[in-house]
């Protein structure tokens, strides 16, 4: 009991100092997250107006918010979740598993008959602490989410997720190099020095 109070006190102490947090907050942004894709953004240019974007496990929004400022007014963006999302000016949310067929239904009636331009995915598992079970589900996620875009991305789009260093991390980025003319491996600063995660941004997909 006294490991989890002190590990709970760590996180409440290091969300209290975190300059993202505090500067999320103040713009009024809905997770420090967002900064991450910001400064992917502003090396890569992965959004442009009149794209149109997919942003998988989107809530609570930060991903989805920041796209819908870029892509407006001519381009839009679909968010996905398990998890219920507020409203966003610019995004059409749709509720549910991305993987189930009837969500995939909604989503390919919202596409319109088109192509997604960019598939985004900044999800990750429930951590548990154990990384033998952690390293897995977040791999199990990366590889959905690559599978999803070839329901929902078009030729030549961009492919941009959240990966952990570990078991499977190089298998998968060599699967993703044999779908996409070129792939990068970016750690944005606002990715906190001691986590394992880095992204993967894959470009001109082959269908």
């Amino acid at each position: 009991m006294t490991r989890k109070t002190g590990s709970s006190g760590h996180w409440r102490e290091r969300q209290h100092t975190d300059p993202y947090v505090q500067r999320a907050a103040r713009e009024r942004w809905r997770s420090r997250a967002v900064f991450k894709l910001e400064q992917i953004q502003v090396k890569e240019r992965v959004l442009k107006p009149g794209f149109c974007c997919i942003d998988l496990g989107a809530s609570p929004g930060g991903w989805s918010q920041f796209a819908a400022k870029l892509v407006s007014p001519a381009g839009r963006v679909l968010a996905v979740d398990l998890l219920p999302m507020a409203p966003i000016e610019g995004v059409q949310f749709v509720e549910g598993d991305f993987t189930a067929a009837e969500t995939l239904g909604r989503l390919t009636q919202a596409l319109q008959s088109t192509r997604a331009d960019i598939v985004m995915s900044d999800m990750a598992p429930n951590i548990s602490g154990n990384r033998a079970v952690d390293q897995p589900r977040a791999i199990e996620l990366a590889v959905v989410a690559l599978e999803f875009c070839e329901t929902a991305l078009r030729p030549g789009g961009a492919f941009l997720v959240k990966l952990f260093q570990g078991e499977g991390f190089e298998a998968f980025v060599r699967e993703v190099r044999s779908k996409f003319a070129t792939v990068r491996l970016i750690k944005p600063k606002a990715s906190r020095p001691e986590s394992r995660e880095i992204y993967l941004l894959a470009r001109n997909y082959a269908v």
